[in-house]
């Protein structure tokens, strides 16, 4: 197999889009696709220019989507030379959401990178686009995301009457099911309804001739109504607690104007659940918006048990004691989200865990001080859990301290009996182990800092690695004694933490240490791996500080994992007009530099850090084997030096 000059493809336009469309959308069905566009009408319902959207599923199973917004712009871009709404439409990364600043044409909106009904037309056999504007009705069509039909005038309209029809034929090739999910589209449609109040969104089948029609007065509240439970089986369900908190001009928390949270919650002794929505965009698998949410309960609830004298002996509260019985409805509007691949179903920017935290945590101690016989009830939920959980982690316990042995001095242990969230962080050195020690939660969070590189373990016999004094600690932290992959499964009955995360610094150093205590953990406590209790932590390599920008837009700290992330956060900037003179990008030398506030916000909170599992499945066994042998065996200098010959090339390395 030749390769040469020629071997190298440069996609362009479109072409990314169709070559790896997994990339930019979901494949199962394409539902995601026709969201785009919705998503788009969505955001000039959010700005304040539409009040209807209406969606049609004709019978050739294409979609149209018709707002009354402002209408997408149609005449000559300044830079492309071509009409706006073929940028629009043919070019990746164009749009109109990323100047956020005052004058900007959006100010919170879904859409962030340019990339979203430019997808859906690369993967449509055809796109039609009616746009109504300034008295006039121009029509464009693509096909295969390239212009079939150019920009025409085709009609007039009222002065006043604007707005965007888009009709959508989806190209079956990339999907799994040719058609939109029924049930998804009206899902997302009612919710677009219940979170902006007063707007009219209606849904066509031209099959059927079936027409639904959703408008919410009163939004959130109506919506968690409909889906709490009724009846003896229900047990509890408290009243509904609504409300919503946004960020005004010089907001003391750092927050941009306009920044904050809509909510609707009930406590329901059935069981909780809910949804989250980020400008619109339903959150599917949640993110640092709902952790928000969940520690600004929590706090709440904490200080009511705590000022009403409510919470027995000996019983601890956590977070997930008041969690379990929420039934929540949360809408939240942040000016620059940072979402989890193009798909949006998670939220990964930071700094929204602790704005709805603020935004809902004095609501709801008013609320809970007005409604006490309710928030009693509520308490009594939350201390029933405690109990129960208590009381399962005791079984544990009881077992664990079966073997007791005299922790090392320099372990700062944790709190809680409770082995499955119980977490032990491996430290490099002792500068970055204070700064953990104080940026932990003490209450599950325990914290082993390691002097020095750990003994290369591989050809050392299991007897003799207990004579090394960091082995040695590690293994008395755990509980645990080192085993072979012969040791039965009650060899980790005495093990005394959930997690095991290596934390070292982000550069070669770090890397040696995580490699040698991977070696330790997959030749002497194979068990620990196969059950999946270790992890490696991910700490940011780069930090970017980017200075106010007027009164809306406050002191930012931007976190990147590599370079690679680095580049992604100054492009970003860049298409948001951010001034070069305005940012300042600082690399961490390492873990002992983070002051213990960053280390917890980056690196050990389980709701903003990053967590690598160390999993091996049984058919990697060998291959895993082999690969330590080369890398950590006495005798194979000269297979290291063959492999690095051979593969130096794909190192990226900062040496």
């Amino acid at each position: 197999m030749s390769y040469s000059e020629s071997s190298i493809r440069v996609l362009k336009g479109l072409e990314p889009v169709r070559e790896r469309p997994g990339m930019y959308t979901r494949t199962d069905s394409p539902t995601h696709i026709i969201q785009e566009v919705i998503d788009n009408a969505a955001d000039e319902a959010l700005g304040g220019f539409a009040r209807k959207i209406a969606v049609t599923l004709h019978g050739d199973g294409s979609v149209s989507v018709d707002d009354d917004g402002r209408g997408i712009p149609v005449g000559l871009h300044p830079v492309e030379g071509v009409p706006t709404v073929e940028v629009v439409f043919t070019r990746l990364h164009a749009g109109g959401k990323f100047d956020k600043k005052a004058g900007g044409a959006y100010a919170f909106a879904g859409g962030l990178h340019g990339v979203g009904v430019s997808v859906t037309n690369a993967l449509s056999t055809r796109l039609e686009v009616s746009i109504r504007r300034e008295g006039r009705i121009h029509r464009m069509a693509f096909a295969g995301g390239e212009v079939a039909e150019p920009l025409a005038v085709v009609g007039t309209v009222g002065a006043r009457s604007c707005g965007t029809l888009v009709r959508v034929w989806p190209d079956g090739r990339y999907f799994d099911a040719p058609r939109v999910r029924r049930a998804e589209l009206e899902r997302l449609l009612r919710a677009k309804a219940i979170l902006l109040p007063g707007l009219r969104v209606t849904l066509t089948d031209e099959e059927t001739g079936e027409e639904k029609a959703w408008q919410y007065a009163d939004g959130l509240v109506s919506y968690l109504g409909e889906s709490l439970p009724t009846g003896d089986a229900a047990g509890y369900v408290s009243p509904i607690f609504a409300g919503e908190a946004y960020a005004g001009a010089g907001d003391s928390g750092g927050f941009s104007e306009g920044e904050g949270a809509a909510w609707a919650l009930a406590w329901c002794e059935a069981g909780g659940a809910g949804e989250s929505y980020v400008n619109l965009i339903p959150t599917l698998t949640g993110g640092t918006h709902e952790a928000g949410l969940r520690s600004g309960i929590y706090e709440s609830v904490k200080e009511f048990v705590t000022h009403h004298g409510l919470l027995p002996g000996k019983v601890n509260l956590q977070a997930e004691d008041v969690w379990r019985h929420v039934r929540f409805l949360l809408s939240v509007r942040i000016l620059d989200p940072q979402f989890q691949g193009q798909t949006k179903e998670r939220l990964t920017s930071r700094d929204a865990l602790r704005l709805v935290a603020s935004r809902i945590k004095d609501p709801l101690d008013a609320w809970l001080n007005g409604h006490v016989e309710e928030g009693k009830r509520i308490a009594e939920l939350a201390i029933k859990a405690a109990l129960t959980r208590q009381k399962a982690g005791k079984v544990v316990e009881k077992r664990k301290q079966s073997g007791a042995a005299v922790l090392p001095g320099k372990l700062t242990d944790c709190e809680s009996q409770d082995i499955a969230r119980n977490e032990l962080f491996l430290v490099e050195g002792d500068s970055a182990g204070g700064s953990a020690k104080q940026g932990r939660d003490r209450e599950y969070q325990a914290i082993l800092p390691l002097r020095g590189k750990v003994l290369n373990t591989w050809e050392v016999a299991r007897g003799e690695i207990l004579g090394n004094n960091e082995v040695h600690d590690i293994a008395v932290a755990l509980g645990i004694d080192p085993h072979g992959a012969e040791a039965p499964q009650g060899v980790l009955d005495n093990l005394r933490y959930g997690r095991v995360i290596i934390m070292a610094d982000a550069d070669v150093d770090g890397s040696h240490i995580q490699t040698l205590l991977l070696t330790l953990f997959f030749r002497h406590f194979p068990r620990l791996v196969e059950h999946g209790h270790v992890f490696i932590a991910q700490p940011p390599l780069y930090a970017v500080k980017v200075a106010a920008q007027g009164k809306g837009r406050p002191e930012r700290r931007l976190y990147a994992l590599d370079e690679a992330e680095r580049d992604q956060i100054l492009e970003r900037l860049r298409e948001d007009r951010v001034r070069i003179d305005h940012v300042h990008v600082g690399r961490f030398k390492g873990l002992g530099e983070m002051n213990p506030e960053q280390l917890r916000e980056t690196t050990m909170h389980p709701d903003t850090r990053r967590l690598l599992p160390v999993t091996l499945p049984p058919e990697a066994l060998e291959q895993a084997r082999s690969i330590f042998t080369l890398l950590m065996g006495r005798g194979e200098a000269a297979g290291r030096r063959a492999w690095m010959e051979a593969n130096g090339n794909l190192v990226e390395a900062d040496i």
